[in-house]
């Protein structure tokens, strides 16, 4: 069977781009040489914490050359999930990524929650709220949960940090909700990142997470490139148990060298 040539590259970003404010190594470089390589690129994230323009602010200034339009979110696809539902939410979020959510009804009453990733707000307090909105279920009302992602980790650029995962089943576990995830790895959210005429196996998905990044998009029929840079910890896996991905990398300049390599033999 023929090797289908990479049209389209997924990219993560925060672990495998960049750890807050600083590139990963060669990573500026590599995303020119990809692009170079009539590569397309599009930036998928689960990123909650900062609005998209915010998080396209940050990665101008770090020194990547992108199109605002390039980067598809959780927070975005969420923010159609609340519209599409007409839902009126209590959000758990930072306040900049609230400027990309639909406003607030003051006429309706709130009716579901949204988790993203908001370290200021998981508090007893904001926590306690939304167990009472969520708590409002009966057989005449009806609420949502909706986590933007259920990441159980992340890289930040102290060492490893905690994500909304926990939160978002601990509220499920307290009221009973099931919650609906959004972002990665919903194959949903893997398939609308696509533009017309590209076929999942003409694309591949880089990232720092094995679960979310790589064996979300294998599910549907991409490759799932791993780097090192981000949440993934190699030191915590043995050759025998390592997460069995299309190919694991020390950097993301090492996977676009591969993807590059690979374009020259066909």
């Amino acid at each position: 069977m023929a090797v289908q040539r990479v049209k389209l590259a997924l990219i993560d970003l925060s672990g495998t781009l960049h750890v807050d404010d600083q590139p990963t190594v060669g990573a500026v470089e590599a995303l020119k040489r990809l692009r170079q390589h009539g590569v397309q690129v599009k930036f998928v994230t689960n990123t909650t914490k900062e609005s998209v323009g915010s998080l396209y602010d940050r990665l101008r200034k770090i020194g990547f050359e992108l199109q605002r339009d390039e980067i598809y979110g959780s927070l975005g696809a969420a923010a159609e999930y609340v519209r599409r539902n007409n839902l009126n939410p209590y959000y758990l979020l930072t306040d900049d990524a609230r400027t990309d959510m639909p406003p607030n009804d003051p006429e309706r009453a709130l009716d579901s929650v949204v988790v993203g990733l908001a370290p200021e707000r998981f508090c007893y307090e904001h926590l306690n709220e939304a167990f009472r909105v969520l708590h409002q279920r009966s057989v005449k009302q009806e609420v949502q949960l909706v986590a933007v992602h259920e990441g159980r980790y992340y890289k930040a650029k102290d060492g490893i940090a905690l994500g909304p995962g926990c939160f978002v089943k601990g509220l499920e576990y307290s009221t009973g909700v099931p919650a609906v995830c959004i972002g990665k790895p919903n194959e949903y959210f893997f398939r609308s990142a696509l533009p017309d005429g590209i076929d999942v196996a003409e694309c591949v998905m880089i990232g720092d997470d094995p679960n979310d990044d790589c064996f979300g998009a294998m599910r549907i029929g991409m490759k799932g490139y791993l780097v090192e840079t981000g949440k993934y910890q190699p030191e915590k896996y043995t050759d025998e148990d390592r997460p069995a991905v299309s190919g694991i990398f020390p950097t993301f300049s090492d996977v676009v060298q591969h993807i590059i390599s690979s374009l020259a033999e066909q």
